[in-house]
């Protein structure tokens, strides 16, 4: 698992630009399920379980990642930037990004220590103060390389680390999407929609019109959601913890979960030794909100994987959260089949 998902986390997908993703989604699954990608660039994919299911069900995963948009090219060649999808400034700041076609290495930098006042140094960091530098003489040679509009987006490495750790950009939401692949390449037990989604970071935008377009009865979102688990946290403001399983959410900022397929996924967990938690406090959101609102309401519930540091170069993950998530999202098809 720790391979493919180094792979699949090695891709640029910004939100709005996710071809570089789709396209590597699309090599895999070739052959394997029938599949159509949308106007919005979702792929909708098809596979034929063991059995026929007769109700409809859909997965849904999110191929785009959190980045940057250039938006000016300054007289000394530098780069001005907005983000796309939610980063704080402060952890964007000095980091190596890549950008455009040409990925081009650059860095976000800013303001030299020395040079800020009292007042300036007592603030935090915003995006307006920062800027990428690709090296460039001035503005006509950055020109030659970068247009406005093109993406930015972290340059990291990915790495396995202390006690079953991993690390890497895009881990939300690779993660979701490999465990579809796998799916999808080794085989399920029930008929299934597998859903591909763009836009995720700026609104769960892709998630709408796929979820209009396959009109699911039932719907799982494979995600990865913040844990805070760190220094200085309490327990409850720990959200979840690495280590402890898959995260099944009862309620986010998005979405009151379905309590029947609540219920049903930690029964699923417990009687099958699966290591499962739900949050201790009503953060975040994903695909959902999108999802259990379409046509006449769709059935969801959420399964994700324990994530230190996201929307950051430096996601943090524990394999054995990533393998239990996997378990009971199959588990889940069977169940939600049998109900």
């Amino acid at each position: 698992m720790t391979e493919r998902l180094q792979k699949i986390c090695s891709l640029s997908g910004v939100s709005g630009n996710e071809t570089e993703v789709r396209d590597y989604i699309i090599s895999e699954i070739s052959g394997h399920c029938e599949y159509r990608v949308d106007n919005l660039g979702n792929i909708i994919a098809f596979k034929k379980g063991a059995k026929p299911m007769d109700k409809k069900l859909m997965l849904a995963a999110h191929i785009d990642e959190v980045g940057f948009i250039i938006t000016g090219i300054k007289p000394d060649g530098t780069l001005s930037f907005s983000p796309v999808g939610g980063i704080d400034a402060a952890v964007a700041a000095g980091r190596q990004v890549i950008v455009g076609d040409n990925k081009l290495n650059g860095v976000i930098s800013s303001k030299p220590i020395h040079f800020l006042s009292s007042d300036e140094r007592d603030k935090a960091v915003e995006f307006s103060a920062l800027y990428i530098d690709i090296g460039a003489k001035d503005k006509e040679d950055a020109e030659k390389y970068v247009s406005l509009g093109d993406n930015a987006v972290f340059a990291t490495d990915f790495y396995p680390f202390g006690d079953g750790m991993i690390k890497g950009k895009a881990i939300d939401d690779r993660f979701g999407c490999e465990i579809m692949l796998d799916m999808i390449k080794s085989g399920i037990e029930y008929d299934s929609y597998f859903a591909f989604t763009t836009r995720e970071e700026i609104g769960t935008k892709g998630a709408k019109t796929a979820a209009f377009s396959i009109a699911p009865d039932f719907a799982i979102v494979l995600e990865t959601t913040t844990a805070a688990d760190v220094p200085g946290a309490t327990d409850e403001k720990k959200v979840c913890s690495l280590g402890k399983g898959a995260v099944v959410s009862f309620m986010d900022r998005g979405t009151i979960y379905d309590r029947e397929l609540y219920r049903l996924a930690m029964r699923l967990a417990e009687e099958n030794g699966v290591a499962a938690q739900t949050k201790t406090m009503i953060a975040g959101g994903n695909d959902a909100a999108a999802i259990h609102v379409s046509g006449a309401g769709v059935r969801t519930i959420a399964v994700s994987a324990p994530c230190r540091y996201l929307h950051s170069p430096s996601c943090v993950v524990k394999e054995s959260d990533l393998v239990a998530c996997r378990k009971l999202a199959e588990l889940l098809i069977t169940g939600i089949a049998e109900l």
